[in-house]
Parts: C-alpha cells; structure tokens; sequence
C-alpha cells in the first residue's frame, strides 16, 4: 500500500515523541501490506475499526493517540485523514474527516 500524507505522521511524533516507534511500526506494516478489502485490515490490524465512509481508525500506543484513514483499494492508496490525541479525536467527525 502507499500512504499519502507521511508528513501528518512524522510531524505529529514529532510533537509526541512517545508515538514515534508505535506509528513506524504501523507504517511498516502498512507499507508491505496488499489490502483489497476491509477485512485484509483487520487481518493485520485486528483492534482496528472500520467507519463510515471508508475511514478506518487504529488506535495507537495504547489508545493514546488516535490515526484515521481512508482507503482507497481499487488504487492500494492509504490516505492519513487525522491523527491526535484522544481529546481531539472526540472534538471531530471521524466518518467526515
């Protein structure tokens, strides 16, 4: 998969630095995957979950911090919509983001 908008990533463990191993290891293991469908996902992210929307939301160090993307299958893009703490995850729309 490619993931668009790395720099959403690195710039926020950047800021939260506790997040940095935890949001590498989800890169890498989204970079090597070949998602065709949401259960593909939960295959290699079983904690994850799946929204309206085509947005998926993967908790990260322990429910800390929160990460939304939208896939896009049909082009094996993964696109980083949000990622924040847990306070500002629950000042958004997570479906609209």
């Amino acid at each position: 998969m490619r993931i668009i908008a790395l720099k959403t990533i690195k710039d926020f463990w950047k800021k939260h630095s506790d997040s940095e191993q935890q949001l590498k290891a989800w890169y890498d293991e989204v970079i090597k995957s070949e998602w065709n469908k949401f259960d593909d996902i939960l295959k290699d992210f079983p904690n994850a979950r799946i929204i309206k929307n085509n947005r998926i939301i993967f908790n990260i160090k322990g429910n800390n911090y929160r990460l939304i993307v939208a896939v896009k299958f049909e082009f094996k893009i993964v696109y980083i919509r949000f990622i924040g703490t847990h306070a500002q995850y629950n000042k958004i729309k997570a479906e609209e983001i």
